[in-house]
């Protein structure tokens, strides 16, 4: 067996929240009457899916497995993505819209300060990073196009 690297957890949380989030978006995109969101949705949940299986086979190339975490949670998110909602409201609760922090700090500023992190690890975990990024201010601004088109339907009725 491997030495247990001080990453090993971060990169577990990494790889299990990215799957639980493929699976509920996929759910949304299969509701979706919108093609717009639709299109982004894709792409999210092909990011997220990507993720959670680059970072399993990090953990296994790095001698170890995925442990699954009890996700209280998981149920909630799955009923809301594939519900009849609006998508708006679903980027609602499911916090999306909130995702992007523009130039203030966020969850993976500190990654990091873990100088112990190798380099094929910290290769995977900086697309991670840039990506997540990415995918955050895709959601925000359709989460504020689909926000504008309801206030102008709201606005002409």
């Amino acid at each position: 067996m491997s030495e247990k690297p001080s990453y090993l957890g971060l990169l577990n949380a990494i790889a299990v929240a990215e799957a639980s989030a493929h699976e509920y978006i996929t759910a949304w995109i299969a509701v979706t009457p919108n093609p717009d969101v639709e299109a982004v949705l894709r792409k999210v949940a092909a990011r997220e899916g990507e993720h959670g299986m680059s970072f399993a086979k990090r953990l296994d190339e790095l001698g170890f497995q995925v442990r699954p975490k009890d996700d209280p949670k998981r149920a909630k998110r799955l009923e809301i993505a594939a519900s009849d909602r609006s998508d708006l409201e679903k980027m609602k609760a499911l916090g999306l819209h909130r995702l992007d922090t523009g130039d203030k700090p966020d969850i993976f500023d500190d990654v990091f300060r873990d100088h112990s992190i190798d380099v094929r690890t910290g290769e995977l975990l900086g697309r991670y990073i840039a990506e997540e990024r990415d995918t955050a201010r895709l959601l925000r601004s359709c989460y504020r196009q689909l926000k504008q088109q309801t206030e102008a339907s709201s606005t002409a009725a």
